[in-house]
């Protein structure tokens, strides 16, 4: 996903005086970054009003480096290799440093323990965790720990993105047995693909006590580098006689803004 940068972006860069050439090919490649649908000689120009030559030179340079194509129509795009070293930074950047302020947003918020994890295989993996700054009772789980995804709130809406059907489901389960953890754990396909169904249907996963006895979640997908794809989710683990499940799904309007970034942290 290539973020676009408003058109402000090169106003500023304007303003500041001389534009040399170093200046003139940066405002052109921020221009195509707002136009992924191409954009012409003639429109690049008016936009970043300076001279079609100028800007034919700066295009050129561009598309040598594989940071710009022109297409078919005549029109330029971002290059592949702009996408590439894009893409290939936002991936190596640490996910856990990325998402610690939402987390720590919503443990303070809440008072409950808050978790970042992947999915891998059969399992989730935690990746960051911040616990409350209050309360003497705090969860076990720990950063490069695992547990199983099918009776996990994240796990489950991890593997709604990848199992579509009961098959896949099946599949997926194999010969191995959905180890029951708790007397409320789903060991069998058909209701495991119920749960990721309803999931699907709500936009988040819960777990009601179904891996820890005591303790419930509520989970949120988290989109680090693909809008469609979740790399990962954020869930909320809490005592149940502390925060029942139902109060979190009740907030569940309030955690995913805050999960994606539109909420005011002094929000209350």
């Amino acid at each position: 996903m290539v973020t676009a940068i408003p058109d402000s972006a090169i106003d500023i860069s304007l303003k500041g005086g001389r534009v040399v050439g170093s200046d003139r090919v940066l405002n052109v490649l921020i221009e195509l970054a707002n136009r992924p649908n191409g954009v012409t000689l003639d429109d690049i120009a008016k936009t970043v009003r300076s001279p079609k030559t100028t800007v034919h030179r700066a295009l050129a340079s561009l598309c040598r480096a594989g940071l710009a194509n022109r297409d078919g129509r005549g029109h330029y795009i971002l290059g592949d290799e702009f996408l590439r070293l894009a893409f290939s930074h936002h991936e190596s950047r640490p996910d856990h440093l990325r998402v610690q302020p939402i987390l720590r947003q919503l443990a303070e918020r809440y008072e409950e323990t808050v978790h970042y994890a992947i999915l891998d295989g059969p399992d989730i993996i935690y990746r960051a965790k911040v616990d409350p700054s209050g309360g003497s009772i705090r969860l076990t789980s720990t950063i490069g720990g695992r547990n199983p995804a099918h009776c996990t709130a994240i796990g489950k809406v991890l593997l709604s993105q990848r199992l579509s059907t009961l098959g896949d489901v099946k599949k997926w389960a194999g010969s191995r047995p959905l180890t029951r953890r708790t007397e409320r754990t789903i060991t069998t396909a058909e209701e495991l693909h119920h749960q990721l169904e309803l999931v699907r249907e709500r936009g988040y996963g819960v777990d009601d006590e179904e891996n820890e006895q005591g303790v419930n979640c509520i989970a949120l997908p988290y989109y680090l580098s693909s809008p469609q794809v979740a790399s990962g989710a954020i869930s909320i683990s809490a005592l149940s006689y502390r925060t029942p499940l139902h109060e979190l799904v009740d907030d569940v309007t309030i955690i995913r803004a805050i999960v994606e970034g539109r909420s005011d942290e002094n929000d209350q």
